[in-house]
């Protein structure tokens, strides 16, 4: 049973994702709050499995109540997935950095909610191409200056940094295996390996440590 945290100012909002989660077999809901800051003391309380987080709130709004999330190191299980209202949202890339295992539409049909939430739950990330490149771009144009590597980017072995960089462009273990020409278990194998060695906290937070470091396929 993966227990899903819903934290949302708007009721309507609440209402319905706790409806759908409730009527799945594999889901359930751990609790709802208003604010960013009941959110993190619901979290802390309840330990969910995953957190649906919107990120504008009262009191403490959501990127502050990721950033308490993530770096409560009794919380390291729990995975949080960004609401958003439109796939632009300037702040989405915060939350990437912040450590959210990725985001999804508020308006995005209940499959596709759902199918977020047992990929994230699963240990995976949701981080489409298109969220990737936009990332990248981001990181080039503006929000981190060259020459600022991960501090244990020399850990990694050539293997793995070439592996990286494809983690980078979004594509999955499947995907880069047929690039590579080598099996989804050896690219997973090097995928995390690589995250433990970056200290990341999932496939979202790898992809842009491996952008601030350069590490990213042409």
């Amino acid at each position: 049973m993966i227990r899903v945290a819903v934290i949302d100012d708007q009721a309507l909002v609440r209402m319905g994702l706790a409806t759908l989660l409730e009527t799945e077999d594999d889901t359930e809901l751990a609790g709802e709050a208003a604010d960013g800051r009941a959110g993190v003391d619901l979290v802390r309380r309840t330990k969910p499995d995953v957190v649906l987080m919107d990120i504008r709130m009262p009191v403490l709004d959501g990127l502050a109540a990721l950033r308490e999330i993530t770096s409560d190191a009794s919380l390291a299980d729990v995975k949080v997935i960004v609401l958003t209202t439109f796939e632009l949202d300037e702040y989405v890339f915060e939350a990437l950095r912040g450590g959210a295992s990725g985001f999804v539409l508020k308006d995005s049909p209940p499959a596709e909610l759902l199918h977020a939430i047992r990929v994230v739950a699963d240990g995976a990330s949701l981080l489409s191409p298109s969220v990737t490149r936009r990332v990248i771009e981001r990181f080039s144009a503006r929000d981190v200056p060259a020459g600022t590597p991960h501090p244990e980017l020399d850990r990694l072995t050539e293997r793995e940094r070439e592996i990286v960089a494809w983690v980078a462009t979004g594509r999955s273990n499947d995907e880069i295996a047929a690039e590579l020409v080598v099996s989804p278990a050896t690219v997973r194998t090097h995928v995390s390996r690589a995250m433990v060695k970056l200290h990341a906290r999932d496939r979202a937070q790898l992809v842009v440590f491996a952008v601030q470091s350069g590490l990213t396929q042409p």
